[in-house]
């Protein structure tokens, strides 16, 4: 969108290396809603990061998305079932995990 700032990363965590988390804290914002690609990296590295630096985070699960890979023992694991774990992962410890619909009627 016009005039938004554009923090570039040079990590997986959006927070490395950036200057996100001061911005966020001069801005006065302590919640955060998270949607983005790849669930188990980028995403995954993000949210565990704001959850720790003490943010109220939520995080759309069906604004992310991520690909099928083969677990540590190689056996095939689809797109779905990575990105459901890292889901799983995250929500009540470091994040609420939300869908669009939960989140958009949170706010109607």
């Amino acid at each position: 969108m016009a005039g938004e700032p554009v923090i570039p990363k040079q990590t997986n965590s959006a927070f490395i290396g950036t200057n996100l988390e001061d911005r966020l804290r001069v801005g006065g914002y302590d919640t955060l809603i998270v949607a983005g690609v790849i669930t188990n990296n980028s995403v995954e590295a993000t949210v565990r990061m704001a959850g720790n630096l003490g943010f109220h985070t939520y995080l759309v699960a069906d604004g992310c998305f991520t690909f099928a890979r083969n677990d540590w023992n190689g056996t095939p694991r689809s797109a779905e079932d990575v990105h459901a774990m890292s889901l799983a992962n995250l929500d009540s410890e470091y994040c609420t995990v939300t869908t669009t619909d939960a989140l958009l009627g949170a706010y109607s």
